[in-house]
């Protein structure tokens, strides 16, 4: 092979594509090619002129609400939350799990709904304060049907709920309501469940004074 053959071969060892000589952005670790930080700084550009539009048009007035709602918020967390762990704490010592598997567990009937039901219409507060609930009743082996059943009953049929859309919306469209998605929460808790593989476990239990073969009430 002559010198003047050399580079249209190289070209086709290559895929037809030219190499740039060793050192260069292409080869530095194989990582990156040269343009890729301008992908990677579109979300900053786009950020800057966000802001330069709302300097421009208005000040932070947005960006101050979006502060003050997030303050709100944080405050309502630090308010229920240290409680909610307290009451879920007591229930995973005081609870026996052989209690709730007998009454809440696979073998459970129709009875376990009513009192899911209860359990969420007397409960108060925002929905993510259920999530620490619902996983203890799981760790003390409620049916996962049962769980899926009393977090929709606790977004959809609380009593301060029910007040405040019967106090704005009347109480034949809040008896309307509830009477049409506590059925759908229901069906929708038996089909969940057919759909978890068998022996899932999102929250394994960690053991504890229930859990070492305490007698059941």
């Amino acid at each position: 092979m002559n010198r003047a053959e050399k580079p249209s071969a190289r070209l086709q060892h290559q895929g037809g594509q030219p190499q740039p000589p060793d050192g260069s952005p292409r080869q530095l670790g194989g990582r990156r090619r040269p343009g890729a930080w301008l992908w990677g700084s579109i979300p900053a550009v786009l950020v800057l002129a966000m802001w330069a539009y709302h300097a421009c048009t208005g000040g932070f007035s947005v960006g101050g609400a979006a502060g003050a709602g997030l303050a709100r918020f944080l405050l309502e967390m630090v308010q229920i939350l240290p409680a909610m762990f307290m009451l879920v704490g007591l229930f995973d010592v005081w609870v026996p799990k052989r209690f709730i598997e007998r009454h809440l567990g696979s073998a459970s009937g129709p009875l376990a709904i009513l009192w899911m039901v209860l359990l969420a219409t007397l409960q108060a507060g925002p929905l993510y304060a259920a999530f620490p609930v619902a996983a203890a009743l799981w760790r003390k082996g409620t049916a996962p049907r049962n769980v899926f059943i009393y977090l929709g009953a606790f977004s959809a049929a609380k009593i301060p709920l029910l007040s405040f859309e019967v106090a704005f919306l009347g109480w034949q469209f809040s008896l309307l309501r509830t009477t049409v998605t506590l059925p759908v929460f229901i069906g929708l808790g038996y089909l969940l469940e057919r759909l978890i593989p068998a022996g899932f476990t999102p929250c394994p239990s960690a053991g504890g004074p229930d859990e070492a073969g305490r007698p059941a009430l």
